[in-house]
């Protein structure tokens, strides 16, 4: 593991932990020597966390829609910069970038990358971890929705345990790097998928 691709929010949110706990993953990602990808913006927690590695002495990637740039929310300090011509394009090129995946506390943005990084996961699109790295347990109604569609069978019990969701970095990471991609099928059903052809 050489790289992992952060999500979060471009705002703060409105508790310090928030914070503090993006610049320990920064400042962490560093010291590990792990270079952080992440959406290439100067605001909210994403520059909280760019900033925390880059002052560790990290190597910072950001990959940024052209859109963004033109809002002059771009973070013009970090390593390197890439712009992109939509969201889609960012999303791929992190993808190709990061050899993992971490979600911090965010919103409709960190949710949607992620969420899309375990559905390639789930189509074996990708064979990459993810990781919802918690802040007071602000990710805990989103893991028990998730338990719920294991529960109700729309998610393969397997799948639910490719995903990672924990407060601690020492532990995240040490998961991260013994990772072995999950092998059930999509379908929880198969037989009856296959027989209904």
């Amino acid at each position: 593991m050489k790289s992992i691709c952060v999500y979060c929010g471009s705002n703060a949110g409105s508790k310090p932990a928030y914070t503090e706990r993006a610049m320990a993953l920064g400042d962490r990602l560093a010291k590990e020597g792990l270079s952080l990808v992440y959406g290439g913006g100067n605001v909210g927690l994403m520059a909280i966390v760019a900033d925390a590695a880059l002052q560790a002495g990290g190597e910072v990637v950001g990959v940024i829609p052209e859109q963004l740039v033109n809002w002059e929310v771009a973070h013009k300090g970090v390593t390197r910069l890439e712009v992109v011509g939509s969201m889609h394009e960012r999303k791929m090129r992190m993808f190709d970038l990061a050899d993992g995946f971490v979600a911090l506390p965010g919103g409709f943005g960190t949710l949607d990358e992620m969420f899309e990084m375990l559905t390639w996961r789930q189509l074996g699109i990708g064979n990459k971890p993810c990781a919802f790295l918690d802040v007071d347990d602000f990710y805990d109604p989103l893991i028990g929705m998730i338990d719920r569609m294991v529960a109700e069978r729309f998610l393969h019990p397997d799948q639910r345990a490719d995903l990672w969701h924990g407060d601690d970095i020492d532990t995240m990471l040490a998961w991260m790097r013994g990772y072995t991609p999950a092998s059930a099928s999509k379908w929880i059903d198969e037989k009856r998928r296959k027989a209904m052809r």
